[in-house]
């Protein structure tokens, strides 16, 4: 399983694993919130087995990202006035602060929009840092709910995704976002 040395495995306390439609996703918890979704298969998996303080038990914001996850996948979910996972604090437990603010930016794509890395790096107000602001894209910690599905090229076309570019793919098709 591939590792990440930069995540302080002592801001999580626990981890689950979740079934979904697109496969195999883990989901990890701290007492701040939730602290990361990633596919079980995609680029930059923290190897759990190794981080002592890692629990696979239930965690009080598990359930509470559980909820609207498989709202999600069932596609029950609608683009007007919602916001995924409102009501569920999200903590980023690494990054470095430029990243921090990329991930932030993410979440201002709406349900049913999309955005390109260029745009984002305008937002950030670093319209040189298209390239890097890619970089941090594909670190995300906390995909779905942070949607760095919802980036893409600044023709429209797809670009990379850690969890492959059929689930990027799926993820767009079930949020009504035509490619």
């Amino acid at each position: 399983m591939p590792s990440n040395s930069s995540i302080r495995t002592n801001a999580v306390q626990s981890v689950q694993r979740f079934a979904s439609p697109l496969g195999d996703i883990w989901l990890s918890a701290c007492d701040a919130g939730l602290s990361g979704l990633w596919f079980a298969d995609q680029a930059h998996l923290p190897d759990f087995s190794q981080a002592q303080p890692w629990q696979r038990a239930e965690h009080r914001y598990m359930a509470r990202a559980l909820a609207p996850l498989e709202r999600y996948f069932s596609g029950q979910l609608r683009p007007q006035g919602f916001q995924f996972g409102a009501d569920l604090p999200l903590h980023f437990a690494y990054g470095t602060p430029f990243q921090r603010s990329v991930w932030q930016a993410l979440l201002r794509i709406p349900l049913g929009g999309h955005s390109s890395y260029g745009e984002l790096a305008m937002q950030l107000n670093q319209p040189q840092a298209s390239r890097a602001v890619g970089a941090a894209v594909g670190r995300n910690p906390i995909g779905i709910f942070v949607p760095c599905h919802r980036v893409l090229g600044k023709d429209g076309s797809l670009t990379g995704y850690a969890g492959g570019l059929e689930r990027k793919v799926a993820l767009l098709r079930l949020e009504g976002v035509l490619i």
